[in-house]
């Protein structure tokens, strides 16, 4: 969200809008500012500053006590929003979140419409902006968010990674604070590029264990996955491999492993799915996913894995190398209708592609 809590003040007070505003303590208390809006900004007013210096730098800031039980409940209306589309929102704070939209609600192919349906959703709802970042990992949907706020929207396909990364401090690095970043500079890397150079026991002796993440992250590479806090209506497993795969015969056998992993979730918590998903991220980070999904419901691992295997036909596996491969089980249900085990001949009730989306497949 933009400027999330002095947005919602300006909202609700007219007298507000127009006019710089600071959410937070008082200076004499020693407050500090929780959020700025964007006309405070222009004047160097950021949150975690201490109220006293942001008087100091726009005497005319209008302080705004801060109402979180109001801004908690406004949260809960966009994070519900958000989980209309897609189970897969992890959230970071009440106006933060990452959302996994490879399969969402709307069937929309391409993150960048599902971001831009989102933005005006949230408008349409709450009368404020919020702005996305559309990239093929968490770490670059996070830079791209903030890119052209307020009321941005940031694709960064597989094809462009690379351009923004050369753009970028080497403080957009997570983890990458003042201090480090003084430690970095110290040895020439000012941009987040020039630490790709740097050897990797060099680079243990200055930031620890830090080292392997930070230079992963220089690359654009982030395979962490969507973390959910919300009741699962959905179950995946799936691994990034260190070395690409490109035997046919391995890759199958990693499909028939990862089905029957989610086959077991499903036996020990007593449910049945109708849908059956795979995952694949080739070796130039193109994600794809194909799904086949049936009248009838299954958790019997046979029959999951037989379909997930069927399903890397519709795919480049063995001519194209893999990184990544994932298999998953959606459309869940309690009941077990027409749950005979097999499903040999099961009609099929939706066979879906996933037009690749070149690894864009993250808000």
């Amino acid at each position: 969200m933009d400027a999330f809590y002095a947005s919602v003040e300006q909202r609700d007070n007219p007298d507000l809008r127009g006019k710089p505003v600071a959410v937070g303590g008082r200076p004499e208390n020693r407050g500090v500012v929780a959020a700025a809006s964007y006309e405070a900004r222009t004047f160097g007013v950021r949150s975690a500053l201490s109220m006293a210096k942001a008087v100091r730098r726009c005497p005319e800031l209008v302080i705004v006590r801060p109402d979180f039980t109001k801004y908690r409940n406004i949260s809960k209306e966009i994070f519900q929003l958000f989980r209309t589309v897609t189970p897969n929102v992890e959230p970071l704070s009440l106006d933060e979140a990452y959302l996994d939209v490879t399969e969402n609600a709307w069937g929309e192919p391409l993150a960048m419409t599902v971001a831009r349906r989102l933005k005006h959703e949230i408008r349409e709802k709450t009368h404020l902006t919020a702005s996305a970042g559309v990239a093929p990992n968490k770490f670059l949907a996070k830079i791209a968010s903030a890119w052209q706020k307020p009321d941005g929207l940031t694709v960064v396909p597989h094809e462009r990674v690379e351009a923004l990364l050369q753009q970028l401090p080497v403080e957009a690095l997570w983890g990458v604070g003042p201090v480090t970043a003084r430690k970095l500079r110290k040895y020439g890397i000012k941009k987040l590029v020039d630490l790709r150079r740097f050897d990797g026991e060099s680079l243990t002796r200055v930031v620890g264990q830090q080292a392997d993440c930070l230079r992963r992250l220089a690359h654009g590479i982030d395979d962490r996955p969507i973390v959910s806090n919300r009741a699962a209506k959905s179950r995946s497993s799936e691994n990034t491999y260190s070395k690409d795969l490109d035997d046919l015969g391995v890759i199958k056998a990693e499909i028939d492993r990862m089905a029957r992993q989610v086959a077991t979730w499903l036996r020990c918590k007593a449910i049945f799915a109708r849908s059956v998903t795979i995952k694949v991220r080739y070796s130039d980070f193109t994600t794809i996913t194909r799904c086949e999904t049936r009248v009838s419901c299954t958790r019997n691992a046979e029959s999951i894995a037989r379909r997930a295997v069927a399903l890397l036909d519709r795919t480049a596996v063995g001519e194209r190398p893999i990184r990544l491969l994932g298999v998953g089980v959606h459309n869940l249900t309690l009941t077990p209708e027409a749950a005979d085990g097999s499903h040999a001949h099961e009609p099929l009730l939706w066979d879906a592609e996933i037009a690749p989306v070149t690894g864009s497949h993250r808000v």
